[in-house]
């Protein structure tokens, strides 16, 4: 099909680019975000603007707290075709709680499982979901939605498509290709050292386009692989889930060895007992972590079967001395406080697969390394952005001689998925400072609303990107461009100065207090902003000194 393989690879890093490039851009854009997903959380829910807190007591504190709680109602909807007969008024039968918490978290995260009567399959239960604050234990409203940690995170890794995990397979399909296309890359380009030095802006679009998409994609080229690979072991489980399809009996059988083994119960034992105090367990817990020279913050506690004779609390550090994503489990018996279990040393390869993780997930404190991912994100949005426009600025003399308007198609896309995605973004948190703080009765909950709002801007950009790529002469971008820098321009300072006005917490108060959180949300945007409407000052001095080719340009089309 090709004279010789270079072009062949050339053929498939165009065209995989291309097809997958705007999922991997949401995938680059809403990762990068997803690196300060607590902080935005912060930003969007000003009642958990206030220092990160320990784990607190759980006997004082916690035990009244998980007593109180019961499933919502959207659980409850989304569990009624699973059983036979209705639902009862009040679950009491808990399979595990737990509790969660980081140390870029203020609130802390609660949960219980309940055991559901008539459920059709084995081990289904229903969850309560509580958001507290860990000095007082009061519960935050049930409507807010953590924008950070609850959907631009999701949207990374998911794009929030849950009917049966498509959205983790078009991810996954897409970091496999971005593979390739890396791959191909190096093949194609093959003076990348060159490269990383060449940037000619003032050349002509496509020669600058080149340049940019070469220079940001070596530059960040180990980023690029290594979170592409480490995103699909991840969730290998999802990809390759033969322990719960072929495998599902031995994966079992297994489980109730490991429990053998472990000394910590598979099931319950259908016998009633008292759970004892567990401040006390967290406390041994701590005691022997510092005794291996380690940091005893407790990042997650678990009590699995509570209540039961066979019911045992988990501990685990948060780990946040290290890269690995490894907590130092230590398990206790729920009913007396003695030691069951302390996790020995992962072997090789589970220590591998904790370095791999930890690195992605990055739960570790180095604020420096953070600020690294964020720019390597943003360095893989402009290595696709540039890729789009180049492919639309080289192809687009020859569909308006052919009279095809794939060109025109792909640069409205590439406006829906570069730009459009910011406004949409910027958009939701508009939206999250405007709408009141109990919507009326009838409405959607105020989170669900917070999403339509993402999606419907998102619509709308896409419209205006449809609307607004009409032919142009080659060398000048499509008016769409430039609107659009400015709607994100204007976007990104009303929602800084709509947090000020709604909560009080302007940047001269945040940054003299160093609240970071959310002076940094907002000194993130107002650049944004600024970058935004500089690159649309730019576009419209092109489109002043390119004017009289368009003309040119629509008259050899229609000749």
């Amino acid at each position: 099909m090709f004279p010789n393989f270079r072009l062949a690879m050339a053929w498939l890093h165009t065209w995989f680019g291309l097809f997958l490039g705007f999922v991997l851009m949401v995938v680059f854009f809403f990762g990068a975000l997803s690196v300060f997903d607590r902080e935005i959380d912060r930003w969007a829910i000003p009642a958990t603007r206030f220092e990160p807190q320990p784990m607190p007591s759980f006997d004082k504190l916690l035990r009244p707290v998980f007593e109180d709680m019961q499933p919502l109602e959207d659980a409850r909807a989304a569990m009624r075709g699973q059983v036979d007969g209705p639902l009862p008024e009040r679950f009491d039968t808990v399979t595990r709680m737990g509790a969660y918490t980081t140390h870029r978290d203020p609130v802390l995260a609660l949960f219980v499982g309940y055991e559901v009567p008539n459920a059709r399959e084995k081990d289904t239960a229903i969850f309560a979901l509580r958001t507290v604050d860990p000095r007082t234990g009061t519960a935050l409203p049930d409507d807010r939605l953590k924008i950070g940690s609850g959907f631009f995170y999701p949207l990374h890794y998911s794009l929030t498509f849950d009917w049966k995990n498509l959205g983790y397979w078009i991810v996954g399909f897409a970091a496999l290709m971005m593979l390739v296309a890396l791959v191909t890359g190096v093949i194609m380009h093959r003076k990348l050292f060159r490269e990383l030095f060449t940037f000619r802006p003032n050349k002509s679009t496509q020669r600058s386009m080149l340049d940019l998409h070469n220079l940001t994609g070596v530059v960040a080229l180990p980023f690029h692989f290594f979170f592409a690979f480490t995103g699909l072991v991840i969730f290998a489980g999802i990809y390759f889930p033969v322990t719960h399809t072929q495998l599902a009996a031995l994966h079992d059988k297994h489980e109730q060895v490991e429990a053998r083994e472990t000394g910590l119960p598979y099931a319950r034992a259908g016998v009633a007992a008292p759970m004892a105090a567990v401040d006390p367990m967290v406390a041994e817990a701590r005691r022997r972590w510092a005794a291996k020279g380690m940091a005893g913050d407790v990042g997650f506690l678990a009590v699995q079967f509570p209540g039961d004779a066979n019911g045992y609390v988990s501990i685990y550090r948060s780990g946040t001395d290290r890269i690995a994503l490894t907590g130092e489990g230590i398990h206790f018996k729920a009913s007396t406080g003695e030691l069951l279990r302390e996790d020995p040393p992962p072997t090789l390869v589970a220590r591998v697969n904790e370095f791999l993780t930890g690195l992605h997930l990055q739960h570790f404190r180095h604020w420096l390394l953070r600020w690294l991912y964020v720019l390597g994100g943003l360095a893989g949005c402009a290595c696709i952005a540039t890729g789009f426009l180049f492919f639309v600025e080289k192809r687009k003399r020859q569909h308006a001689r052919q009279g095809s308007a794939g060109a025109r198609v792909v640069d409205a896309l590439a406006v829906t998925t570069v730009t459009g995605m910011l406004i949409a973004a910027l958009g939701m948190l508009v939206a999250n400072r405007l709408l009141p703080d109990a919507m009326p009765a009838g409405w959607p909950w105020r989170g669900a609303m917070e999403k339509y709002a993402f999606w419907g801007v998102w619509a709308l950009a896409m419209a205006h990107a449809v609307w607004r790529t009409a032919p142009v002469a080659a060398g000048r971008l499509a008016p769409a461009w430039r609107e659009q820098c400015l709607a994100i321009g204007v976007l990104g300072i009303v929602a800084p100065v709509l947090n000020w006005v709604t909560t009080g917490d302007h940047l001269l108060r945040t940054v003299a207090t160093g609240y970071w959180p959310v002076a940094g949300a907002d000194l993130f945007m107002l650049a944004g902003a600024g970058l935004a409407l500089l690159a649309a000052r730019r576009l419209r001095r092109r489109a002043t000194l390119a004017a009289p080719a368009q003309a040119a340009t629509l008259e050899a089309g229609h000749a």
